[in-house]
Order: structure tokens, then C-alpha cells, then sequence
């Protein structure tokens, strides 16, 4: 080993082979006392801490974390930056929730001050959070765009978002044009999208705010260019289901719509997929596209339950998105606290273990990125966040009476959050430390 350019974390060290839901205990690795070896800002070894001391250059420094648990860093896989702002406005659903606060909030993104303001709040709060790479949205301004992806860059983190376009059924102040947009959206392509850790999201709204034209040149965009994303809602909401019925009669479903825009397929994922048959959840599958799981947005504005159960049944690609601002926390412990409270009012159950491999390698296998990220096998990149049990006086205490890992990480994720982290690591460098 070449000590120049190798450094090392120890603590209690979790991460995932494959779900533990179809694969059980084989799909965990866990060292209690464990090591993790970090070149180049890629995953050199993990193992336990005795064995990989005991060979490792004296002068190699290694950072101390026993005491807490090192896990991959959390993948958010549907966030609007935009909305971070009004996170926590009362009283509405799905559609009213647009109008009355979305829309206006997004209004101010044309000023690239504001933009960069909020993209720089909104990446650090995800760090702070434990949030290393995330799918979001940005407004219809290519300034918005802009403002988060060089936010990101500057952080080194894993970012993936575009310009989202939008030519009815808006506020004109918010409106594009079919050509207008694809041609913006094309320019920050070339801007933005493989450069160091980004990647670009083509990014209709949802089929109600795009004219067919709109959505046929998305589709056109997300073919002509390798490696995209296409991101948007599906079948969030019963109400905006219905309009969607009505906006295209031809359509056999709300999911079809996109179907018939050549907008399924690797690296499309749509936000909530509550409202969806048999036939769509196939579909998906049967295209590579990809869900984001919402549950304190779907609880917030009152949505829906979504049914991973039967997502999982039939072979769907599943990550979990925070969905602030509708969402109501940036936390991944939050989120999935409310997702074990989603299934079971839908009689199904999560267990921990599911639960942390959905914030991660899962995360990271719906967004097509779990070559690169999502687990401590060698060559990955070494992003992770380190938890802290005993954050609080209540987890402290709690913890004291656990006696598995799984019960371990069930307590972190119902009674941890923010202050849960002590530390985010970002290609093995430390992006964000607890104070103190």
C-alpha cells in the first residue's frame, strides 16, 4: 500500500450487498469494530479494524469513529431545491399546494442571486443531513439550473438535476415553449451534464403542464443523449389523475402518457406512482424505469399509500426522495421513520435493514449509479456518513436496552434525525462535521 495517498475511518461499519429483503442476512456486511481504506477518494479495503491495522503503513492517518456506525452516504432520489423555502406551508393538496405556494416560490429563481443563495443552503443542508448524492428539481429558469450544479461542483458531490419545462397550465411568469425549453434544456446539456459528478435530468413537470409537443421533444432529448436522466410525477394524487385523463383521452393510463413520449426506460424516475394499476407497475419494470418512494410528501398533502409491496413484487427499481418542500424534512432517518408508518397503514412492514438499503445501495440501484456508489466494495466512491447513537438523551437511553443491530437501526431510524449525524464524507473527505 502506498501510504501518499491512502487515509482510513474506524468505527462500527454497515453496508449492503444486495436488498436483505430477497437475499436476508447475506446481503449485510457489517464489522463492529471495523476499517475503511480510502485512495483517491474511492474504496480501497473494508474489513475489521484488527486485520487491517495489523499490515497498514505506521503513518497512514486513520480517523476515529468508534462509537458510531459508518454507513454509504444517503441517495435522495426526489428533492425540489426550490422549494426549501416554503417546506412546512399549511393546508393544501396536491394541486392548491402549486398554485398557492410552488409557483410563486419558483418565480424568484430568475433571479440568479436568489438561485445561488438557495442552492448553497440547500447542499449543505443536505450534507448536514447525511445526503451525498441527490435527483432534484430546479425551476423552469436555466439560472436555477445553473446556480445547484455549481453548488454541487463545489462541493464534489453527486448531483443530478435539469431545467424543468413547462408550457401550459401555469403561471405565464413560469411558462416556457415547447422549442424554447428543449433548446435551453440542450444548452445546459452540453453545459453541465458528465462533468466530474453531475448528470443532467430531462425534466417535464408532470404531463398535465406540458402541451404533447413538449413532452415529445423531452422524449426526443432524453434518447439523443447518453447517460441522461429524465425525471417527473406520475399518479401522485387522484385529482391530478383524473385532469391527466382528461388532458389526454387516448392515453390507456397516466403512466402510458409518458409511455407514448418515449420517456420509460433507464434512468427515468418518477416521483409517488400511488395511483398506478397492475399494467403500469409492469411497464416500469419491464423498462428500467424507476420509483421514488415520497412518504412524508404522500402524508403531508394527504396523496396516498404508496404499495411498495407490491412494487417490490413485481420487480420495480425503488429509491426513497425526501420531496421537500412538500416533504417535510431533509432528513433520510425522517423519511424513513414515515415509511415504516406508510406501510403499515398498508398491513405491510419494513424492517430496518430494507429500510437503510433503500436510503442506499437501493437508492443508488434505482438511479443506475450502484457501480459507483451505494456500498463499500472496493473501487466505489467513498461517500458516507457516520451516525452517532447516542445523539440525543432519548436514543442514548434507548440503545442501551438493543440488543441486535437490526433493533439498533430500527431505534436510529424512528427517533434519530438531523442531529443524529456527526459527520459526512464526500470521496472520503469530510463535507460536514458536527460541531463540537
Amino acid at each position: 500500500m502506498n501510504p501518499a495517498d491512502l487515509h482510513a475511518v474506524r468505527g462500527e461499519i454497515l453496508h449492503f450487498l444486495a436488498d436483505p429483503a430477497s437475499h436476508g442476512e447475506a446481503a449485510i456486511e457489517h464489522f463492529a469494530d471495523g476499517l475503511l481504506l480510502i485512495r483517491d477518494g474511492h474504496v480501497a479495503e473494508t474489513g475489521p479494524a484488527g486485520e487491517l491495522l495489523a499490515r497498514l503503513p505506521a503513518d497512514v492517518p486513520v480517523t476515529d469513529y468508534r462509537g458510531k456506525l459508518i454507513l454509504p452516504g444517503f441517495v435522495d432520489t426526489h428533492i425540489h431545491y426550490a422549494q426549501t423555502d416554503i417546506i412546512a406551508s399549511h393546508g393544501e393538496q396536491l394541486l392548491a399546494w402549486l398554485e398557492k405556494y410552488t409557483f410563486p416560490a419558483e418565480a424568484r429563481f430568475a433571479d440568479p442571486e436568489h438561485a445561488r443563495a438557495v442552492a448553497e443552503f440547500f447542499c449543505d443542508e443536505l450534507l448536514r443531513n447525511g445526503t451525498t448524492t441527490a435527483l432534484a428539481f430546479a425551476t423552469v429558469h436555466a439560472t436555477s439550473v445553473d446556480a445547484l450544479f455549481e453548488a454541487a461542483l463545489k462541493r464534489r458531490m453527486r448531483m443530478i438535476t435539469g431545467k424543468v419545462m413547462m408550457d401550459r397550465h401555469c403561471p405565464d411568469f413560469l411558462r416556457d415553449t415547447a422549442a424554447g425549453g428543449y433548446a435551453e434544456s440542450q444548452a445546459l446539456i452540453e453545459r453541465w451534464h458528465g462533468r466530474e459528478r453531475l448528470q443532467y435530468a430531462v425534466t417535464p413537470r408532470f404531463a398535465a403542464t406540458s402541451t404533447p409537443e413538449q413532452m415529445r421533444l423531452a422524449g426526443r432529448l432524453y434518447a439523443e443523449h447518453p447517460g441522461l436522466y429524465l425525471q417527473s410525477h406520475v399518479a401522485e394524487n387522484r385529482g391530478e389523475v383524473a385532469w391527466v385523463a382528461k388532458l389526454y383521452p387516448e392515453a390507456r393510463s397516466y403512466l402510458d402518457v409518458y409511455d407514448r413520449f418515449g420517456q420509460l426506460g433507464m434512468r427515468s424516475v418518477y416521483a409517488h406512482c400511488i395511483w398506478l394499476d397492475d399494467t403500469d407497475r409492469r411497464r416500469m419494470a419491464d423498462t428500467g424505469a424507476a420509483v421514488s418512494f415520497c412518504p412524508t410528501s404522500n402524508l403531508f398533502l394527504g396523496s396516498g399509500l404508496f404499495d411498495f409491496g407490491r412494487a417490490r413484487e413485481l420487480g420495480l427499481r425503488v429509491g426513497i426522495g425526501t420531496d421537500v418542500g412538500a416533504g417535510t424534512s431533509f432528513s433520510m432517518l425522517q423519511t424513513l421513520n414515515e415509511a415504516y408508518k406508510v406501510l403499515q397503514l398498508g398491513g405491510q412492514k419494513l424492517s430496518a435493514a430494507s429500510a437503510f438499503h433503500l436510503a442506499t445501495l437501493g437508492g443508488a440501484h434505482s438511479l443506475y449509479l450502484d457501480e459507483r456508489i451505494g456500498n463499500f466494495l472496493p473501487g466505489k466512491e467513498a461517500d458516507f456518513v457516520v451516525l452517532d447513537p447516542a445523539a440525543t438523551p432519548l436514543l442514548a437511553r434507548r440503545m442501551q436496552g438493543a440488543q441486535t443491530l437490526d433493533e439498533r437501526l430500527f431505534v436510529l431510524m424512528m427517533l434519530g434525525d438531523d442531529r443524529s449525524i456527526a459527520a459526512t464524507h464526500v470521496l472520503g473527505r469530510v463535507a460536514w462535521q458536527r460541531p463540537g
